[in-house]
């Protein structure tokens, strides 16, 4: 028998009302504010503040009657505050020392349009100190290049905070170049300084010309791990030795200008053994510009290689992306995934080299949407964007992204032009966005209060509040370094997972930290703690004495 329409209507009714809401997802989300300069270059300093830097330029943000190319940025508010810096920072480093602050290193040789301001930045130290204040206000970066420099001219340099909270400062160039390291810094120094010349690098030689920004991760035991072009290495910082390892498989070449990215899988207790995961670049055997095209296919090729004697005799293990990536970052996030995020389909780093670039630049087919790597699961089936977000701008070129506090992920730049240039295909780019997680939308998990200070091996108990809709059946609690984002590499990135257990109430966590400061360098971190999968917001924490450095407490 025939129903009446009102029946019908009636059941699409009820059904509608009582359809379980759909579970929240992956978006990205524009922010109104824009970042006022090209944020390249981004750290976050503080629980509410991130800095953005750029090159000396024609930023519309102002300061000073001329253009800034510094910001803080405030998290909460999403607004952009100048920031008055004295040296060109263009493709500079940087990281957190022992006591907080941050140090931008390096930068470019060159003034702009003859602006007197600007001074060169290849052996600048841009010294930004703890800030209490939320807002950031009264809160200024110091420079004095006759006080406070590097002991070598670098451009394109990395730098990490190493176990007694210094930093570690890799190669670079000395003068600006076009494409490739024509004019190397082939060695390493510290800041503070530990001796008087820098110390020469076999490593940083063999992996000529394309051996800018070598990505390099801080190991548990505190020797350091380096990949360059196609070459790697673990140096011992205190013995001055360098021990090769196998090359990146299949010709792939790693750094700039053909930059994959690279990260320190999560560490966990009780043998925190390392991990290096590489992803991206591109297999040639020509470093010429002028053979190069932007359409170049990048490489999808993930290499993944376990620091112990047993896995560096083994090699790298290969996986491959769902599509290549030319100028990608791999960011941590709290539940120990990697969020594959930026670059391009094909094509090179630098700008208008090529001879067929896309307005001004060298790469082309910009990846849209983020994928996440699962390091735990099985080899081929560990990486994956279903459910992840699209977003309509390209990030390539001097594009930046890093973990907030708050748990989500700032993603800002993009600039693969000469100054500023609005006008071509991939322009200059000023739109913020955040990549918000799942769990942003979700009831979440509270660290209700934890300690400023954390001693290394310390027992901590703080009080937490887990919501009722979780069954807390998994817990994680990871202590993280949010890192230094600049072209395609987070350096200082880390993440130590420490045994924790909640009480039977489900009102108090308890957790051990990291025994020592080469399993976590002494200094700023954020704990997170995930309950089946649901990341609470961060508390910023100092993790040793919060003396600055040398310290190994």
């Amino acid at each position: 028998m025939r129903q009446p329409y009102s029946f019908y209507a009636l059941s699409a009714f009820f059904a509608l009302i009582t359809a379980a809401p759909s579970a929240p997802q992956w978006s990205f989300n524009l922010k109104e504010s824009t970042s006022g300069i090209v944020a390249l270059e981004s750290i976050v300093v503080s629980p509410t503040l991130a800095i953005f830097f750029d090159r000396a330029s024609d930023d519309p943000l102002q300061i000073n009657n001329h253009s800034a190319w510094g910001v803080l940025w405030n998290l909460e508010t999403s607004t952009a505050t100048a920031l008055d810096v004295f040296s060109n920072s263009f493709c500079a480093s940087g990281a957190l020392l022992s006591n907080g602050t941050m140090v931008s290193v390096g930068g470019d040789p060159r003034g702009f349009r003859g602006n007197p301001v600007i001074q060169p930045g290849n052996q600048a130290l841009r010294i930004f100190e703890p800030c209490a204040s939320p807002t950031g206000e009264g809160c200024t970066l110091f420079e004095n290049p006759d006080t406070h420099h590097l002991l070598e001219k670098r451009w394109y340099p990395s730098s990490i905070r190493i176990f007694d909270g210094s930093l570690l400062i890799v190669g670079g160039t000395h003068v600006n170049a076009a494409f490739y390291n024509i004019d190397p810094a082939n060695t390493f120094e510290f800041f503070p300084a530990k001796e008087s010349t820098p110390r020469p690098s076999a490593f940083l030689e063999r992996s000529l010309p394309s051996n800018l920004f070598p990505r390099i991760f801080a190991l548990p035991d505190g020797r350091v791990f380096m990949v360059a072009n196609n070459q790697s290495i673990i140096y011992d910082i205190e013995a001055n030795t360098e021990t090769i390892l196998p090359d990146i498989p299949n010709n792939v070449r790693v750094t700039n200008p053909i930059d994959g990215s690279a990260i320190l899988l999560p560490l966990s207790p009780p043998d925190y053994i390392p991990e290096v995961l590489v992803c991206g670049g591109t297999a040639t055997d020509t470093l010429d510009p002028l053979l190069l095209s932007s359409q170049t296919p990048a490489s999808s090729q993930c290499s993944r290689i376990k620091l112990t004697e047993e896995g560096i005799k083994a090699g790298w293990q290969v996986e491959h992306m769902l599509e290549g990536r030319t100028m990608p970052e791999l960011v941590h996030l709290p539940n120990g995934q990697i969020v594959i995020a930026n670059g391009g389909g094909s094509g090179f780093a630098a700008i208008a080299t090529v001879p067929d670039p896309i307005g001004n630049s060298n790469a082309d087919h910009p990846v849209l949407t983020p994928s996440l790597y699962t390091p735990d699961l099985p080899l081929g089936r560990r990486i994956s964007n279903k459910g992840m977000p699209t977003t309509n701008i390209a990030r390539l070129y001097h594009s930046s992204i890093t973990l907030t506090p708050q748990g989500n992920f700032l993603v800002a730049g993009n600039n693969p032009n000469v100054n500023i240039n609005t006008t071509v295909e991939f322009a200059s780019e000023f739109r913020v966005e955040t990549l918000d997680p799942p769990f942003m939308f979700v009831e979440r998990p509270k660290l209700l209060s934890v300690p400023k200070k954390l001693r290394f091996g310390q027992r901590v108990s703080v009080p937490i509040s887990i919501p009722r809709s979780l069954r807390a059946s998994n817990i994680k609690v990871s202590l993280m370094d949010l890192g230094f984002s600049t072209h395609a590499f987070h350096s200082s990135a880390r993440l130590v997972f420490m045994d924790a257990t909640i009480s039977p109430g489900r009102n108090l966590l308890t957790f051990t930290t990291p025994p020592n400061g080469r399993v976590y360098p002494p200094g700023p971190a954020t704990v997170f703690l995930t309950v089946d999968d649901v990341t609470s917001e961060g508390a910023w924490v100092m993790v040793g004495s919060g003396a600055p450095p040398p310290t190994l407490e």
